[in-house]
């Protein structure tokens, strides 16, 4: 009776281990069980509405978003040059400007004064020379930010890191679902409460301050932070709020929440992404907030929050993280 008894214990300890069910290493990875939640919100932004339940599977999600450390391994062993270390050609970019056809990418500019915030090319440039190594441009580089997420990589280069690394980009549903942390229908990671606007606040990696012209680095931070700089949410994952805005694989459509299915949505097929500021150019999304989120500006650290992007764009507050879904796992038994 006493070794049935044992047998069964030892069974139940391998059934909730779903490393041994599944037999691959978690190591930097945090399991989701699979359940219902609300995904987006009826408060906020029009595309995040409606606010709707859904189901979505069992996975793993990085802990932290992908180091420059990270990156750099893949690199080396690969080989692989980022889209942003490449010239652009004319026929990629037909309507582009002639001295914008080098090899660069998207940096911010702090402004000196107050602007107009309807137009963002008040706050941003091409910089040539900028890449995962460059961050802000041919004159800087990642020395003393090997911990820090890595940027200025497009939707594909981070799909090429996942693929090495036996992973995948997470889903709109899965990083939101993750974000939350538990706390569903929740404003913020944390709750409901605007606790990242108390004096001495360090919740977040955010901008403080009016942006786009005045950071006051109240959070000890003007870029990117170190990953696990703040605390994690309820689910033992960091940075899924602020520090860097981070891929997912969905396109986007403002649209798609009100036909989004109800278990495991994959978000719309390509040809039905739709961006109403800049129509007939296909963009995906991107979640998560970065430090260049403001509450007087785009509050993107809210788990219900989400951008449209040109997959092919890339820029300095701009990173991602990978998850293994079920099909990998029983891949990989």
């Amino acid at each position: 009776m006493k070794q049935l008894l044992l047998i069964n214990f030892v069974l139940l300890l391998i059934a909730f281990d779903s490393s041994v069910l599944f037999g691959f290493e978690k190591d930097g990875m945090v399991w989701i069980e699979g359940e219902k939640f609300w995904m987006g919100s009826d408060h906020h932004l029009m595309h995040e509405q409606p606010a709707h339940q859904v189901f979505v599977d069992s996975f793993w999600i990085d802990q932290y978003p992908v180091t420059n450390e990270d990156f750099a391994q893949f690199v080396n062993e690969t080989k692989f040059v980022t889209f942003s270390e490449k010239q652009p050609t004319r026929e990629e970019f037909p309507d582009a400007l002639p001295e914008l056809l080098v090899a660069g990418s998207i940096v911010f500019k702090i402004p000196e004064s107050e602007v107009d915030m309807r137009n963002h090319y008040n706050w941003w440039e091409y910089k040539k020379g900028a890449d995962w190594k460059h961050p802000e441009g041919s004159d800087s580089d990642i020395k003393g930010r090997n911990d820090h997420p890595v940027v200025q990589v497009t939707y594909d280069d981070a799909n090429e890191y996942c693929k090495w690394a036996g992973k995948e980009t997470p889903t709109e549903a899965q990083f939101e679902f993750a974000a939350r942390g538990g706390l569903d229908k929740k404003v913020y990671t944390w709750g409901d409460q605007p606790d990242h606007l108390k004096e001495k606040a360090k919740l977040a990696n955010t901008w403080q301050g009016d942006f786009p012209y005045e950071n006051t680095e109240e959070d000890g931070f003007y870029g990117t932070s170190p990953v696990g700089s703040f605390p994690s949410n309820g689910y033992g994952l960091y940075d899924m709020a602020g520090n860097v805005w981070e891929w997912v694989t969905d396109w986007y459509n403002p649209q798609y929440y009100s036909m989004s299915p109800k278990e495991n949505p994959p978000g719309v097929k390509k040809e039905e992404s739709f961006d109403p500021s800049e129509p007939g150019i296909h963009k995906r999304i991107i979640k998560g907030g970065s430090f260049l989120c403001a509450d007087n500006y785009c509050t993107g650290y809210r788990p219900s929050a989400r951008m449209a992007t040109e997959p092919k764009s890339s820029s300095n507050h701009t990173g991602f993280r990978c998850v293994k879904n079920q099909n990998q796992m029983v891949s990989k038994e």
